[in-house]
């Protein structure tokens, strides 16, 4: 924990440096000062002045309630010995801020090493006074460093890097190794999976508008900031849903939103994940060599379908959550030469409907980064071509937000590609709205820090949109929410075999148990 023996004499150092200061502390930085500004951060890691200095060489602290003694420097940095911290025994508001002059006009990132234990009001970065809009970006709760970025335009030369705490009695933050570059960042895919929507509709599902007003689903997601539509593809589904036809009806909605289309193949009747990845009935006794022939037919007859309509796929997953191959026993990893194959053949089929349309290749457990170290240097091996790496990241199976992070830097970087999550959600709430036990239904599997509440919620896959914007060289390509259109719906379960099975994920949908928009799909319109 951030907490030190020398607490109390940091607090009695940080309070009498304010007294001293006096008006000076008690409003931001004159314009008569600014010419003291230069053109890169001053102590950007904290070094000078060394512990229980409440306002570090370089810095400012403002506090409209006098509460400067809330910021201060302590022993215990990301790369250093000491870092930034926020934290009062009582609730408190503070800034800590460096004002940046003669800035030549163009694009900017702030990026900082940081950690918050969460509960504030509000904790986060700031660029201010740039001349155009603040930007923001808010402190995951995270007992380990993670790094975050904020991109701004800077028109005018000079610019407000700050750090921001509205927190109550005991909340604490900790920023450190602060960089201020010229370039940007953002997400180019502010993904929704929507495959289980048409079937909701068809059975009577209903979907309102955060104010209550009833519309269609795709379109409320898109003006929420929804840029990119994701569908699953079974071949021949027992309830007849998730093949063919529907994706094409479905595919026609998402770019009549003008929005992008992701089309997952998985390659069987039923859901494939790392633990099933059976063949379809139809292919079943075939041989490896006709599965090939299979997988291209397949994957070039959905695809040329959807083009022939004027929908044609933007991405293309071959294969979903493929960690032990797909199409067993075949195309399994411990055969490695014949998952080869079979991922070449429906590539090669993609690339004939659309040779501009971006391949995807997607393994679960986003944290392990063993694991897709070793998948991705036999599917290099086997001279496999691919343009997206994407990993499903659900933080209550697959690890912390830093371990995230950690894999995706390493991963993009080992093999120069984009990467993005192709699948993350997080529960608003724990009860479940039909009889069927919800997947995620106890408080004890949580994580840490991200409560089962629309703020929770909200919370979780902002978090995850600024670890992959974060990602270096512009590699973060974005994310996706699974199944926020998954409402409980009578015969919309589990298995498309059985009209009776219970939906287990209605509460980690984008819509309530009343059908309405939730917060958290106002964080797809990230930046």
């Amino acid at each position: 924990m951030h907490l030190t023996p020398v607490r109390s004499r940091i607090r009695l150092r940080a309070a009498a440096v304010a007294a001293a200061l006096g008006a000076l502390l008690a409003a931001p930085l004159p314009a008569a000062t600014q010419a003291e500004a230069a053109t890169t951060l001053t102590n950007a890691g904290f070094e000078s002045d060394a512990t229980g200095t409440a306002t570090p060489a370089g810095w400012s602290t403002y506090s409209a309630a006098g509460q400067n003694a809330a910021s201060f420097t302590e022993a215990g940095g990301h790369s250093g010995g000491h870092r930034l911290s926020h934290w009062s025994a009582s609730a408190y508001k503070v800034e800590t801020y460096q004002y940046l002059s003669g800035l030549a006009d163009g694009t900017y990132t702030l990026s900082a090493w940081v950690r918050s234990g969460g509960g504030q009001n509000s904790a986060h970065l700031a660029l201010r006074n740039c001349g155009s809009a603040e930007q923001r970006t808010d402190l995951p709760v995270t007992s380990t460093w993670i790094r975050i970025v904020t991109p701004v335009t800077v028109s005018g030369g000079g610019c407000t890097v700050s750090v921001n705490s509205d927190a109550n009695a005991g909340n604490w933050l900790n920023v450190d190794d602060l960089t201020f570059t010229s370039g940007t960042t953002g997400l180019a895919v502010r993904g929704v999976d929507v495959s289980s929507l048409k079937k909701s509709e068809d059975l009577g599902g209903t979907y309102r508008s955060s104010s209550g007003t009833t519309g269609d689903a795709v379109a409320l997601l898109r003006n929420a900031g929804a840029d990119y539509g994701r569908l699953k593809v079974w071949v021949n589904p027992a309830d007849g849903y998730n093949d063919k036809a529907r994706v094409l009806a479905t595919a026609r909605r998402i770019k009549a939103q003008g929005m992008k289309l992701l089309v997952d193949f998985h390659y069987s009747d039923i859901w494939a994940d790392p633990g099933a990845q059976t063949k379809p009935a139809a292919w079943q006794g075939h041989s490896y060599a006709q599965l090939k022939t299979d997988v291209h037919s397949h994957t070039y007859d959905v695809l040329n379908a959807l083009k022939a309509q004027g929908t044609t796929a933007d991405m293309v997953q071959i294969g979903n959550e493929i960690n032990t191959g797909m199409l067993w026993p075949e195309g399994s990893t411990s055969n490695w030469s014949q998952l080869a194959g079979l991922l070449g053949s429906g590539i090669s089929a993609a690339k004939a409907v659309s040779s501009s349309t971006q391949i995807a290749l997607h393994l679960a457990n986003g944290g392990d980064n063993a694991l897709y170290r070793t998948w991705f240097d036999n599917a290099t091996a086997q001279g496999v071509s691919y343009d997206v790496i994407a990993f499903s990241f659900y933080g209550y199976w697959h690890g912390a937000l830093s371990s995230l992070q950690t894999n995706l830097d390493d991963i993009s970087a080992r093999y120069g590609k984009k990467v993005m999550v192709a699948e993350t959600a997080y529960p608003f709430r724990l009860d479940s709205e039909d009889a069927h036990e919800n997947i995620i239904d106890l408080s004890s599997e949580l994580v840490s820090g991200y409560p089962a509440s629309a703020a929770g919620q909200s919370a979780w896959l902002r978090d995850v949109m600024n670890v992959v914007e974060a990602v270096p060289n512009g590699r973060g390509l974005g994310v996706f929410y699974w199944e926020p259109t998954w409402t409980a719906v009578a015969g919309n379960g589990w298995d498309p075999a059985d009209s009776s099975s219970g939906n287990g994920w209605e509460n980690q949908a984008l819509f309530d148990y009343d059908g309405k928009l939730l917060p958290a799909a106002s964080r797809l319109a990230h930046r």
